[in-house]
């Protein structure tokens, strides 16, 4: 049976850590829609502050009935998706999701080892803690590369260890551990997180799920309502792809 191109990523040597391509943004316009109501949120919270994760492994803040519902598909080593944090961190959820108007639901498409083990820790978290480190996964993107980049050797060799524990020895070698540590993640949970392989091969199954569901060819993808947003990969144009679709 032919391997997954994933599956050759993760359980073979290391390589690049950036191997699937980043989006580029053009503007895709469409017929301006009527304005929509804004929709209120449950007594005592605001929608940016509601969030779930979902049956197929995404983590939706929002209203889970709103109107526009966004999926973005990211990766924590992907610089044009840590671009898309930083860049709609307050206003996305200031002007469109706490609206009730706009749902969010991330799924993490991974793209190498680096990735995997850093995206498997946070979906190990609560899940009220999903955003807040995913967020500060993306705004500390050069440190997380500079703990991989600083010893290779210790990388390759995790890497020719058993798949179960390969992934612990990884973020070893990679300080992760002490990376997540400083984010209020615990060694112990660092290392039974990593070292469960389901944790590894859910999110790997997951990433190919939808890379033959939408054809996504590189990150970050957004779909808008069941649709990919051709060509719409920052913030910019997604912000007011939204806005003409009526949340304005």
């Amino acid at each position: 049976m032919t391997k997954s191109p994933l599956r050759i990523l993760l359980l073979s040597s290391l390589g690049a850590l950036a191997l699937a391509g980043c989006g580029e943004s053009k503007t895709d316009p469409s017929k301006e829609q009527d304005v929509i109501a804004k929709v209120g949120a449950p007594a005592g919270k605001s929608w940016s502050a509601t969030v779930s994760k979902t049956a197929d492994g995404g983590y939706l803040m929002g209203n889970p009935d709103a109107p526009i519902k966004i999926i973005e598909f990211a990766s924590l080593t992907c610089s044009h998706c840590a671009d898309f944090s930083k860049e709609s961190h307050e206003e996305i959820k200031r002007d469109f999701i706490d609206t009730g108007r706009v749902s969010l639901e991330v799924h993490n498409f991974i793209r190498d080892p680096l990735d995997a083990s850093a995206a498997a820790i946070i979906h190990c978290a609560p899940v009220d803690r999903y955003f807040p480190l995913s967020e500060n996964v993306f705004a500390s993107q050069e440190e997380l590369f500079a703990g991989a980049q600083g010893n290779p050797s210790g990388g390759e060799a995790a890497m020719k260890l058993a798949p179960a524990q390969r992934f612990p020895a990884l973020a070893k070698a990679w300080k992760l551990d002490t990376f997540f540590q400083s984010r209020g993640v615990t060694a112990d949970q660092i290392n039974t997180c990593l070292g469960n392989l389901d944790n590894i091969t859910t999110l790997e199954k997951n990433t190919n799920a939808a890379a033959e569901k939408y054809t996504i060819q590189g990150t970050p993808t957004f779909v808008i309502n069941g649709q990919v947003a051709e060509g719409i990969a920052a913030w910019g144009p997604l912000r007011d792809r939204l806005r003409t679709m009526g949340a304005r």
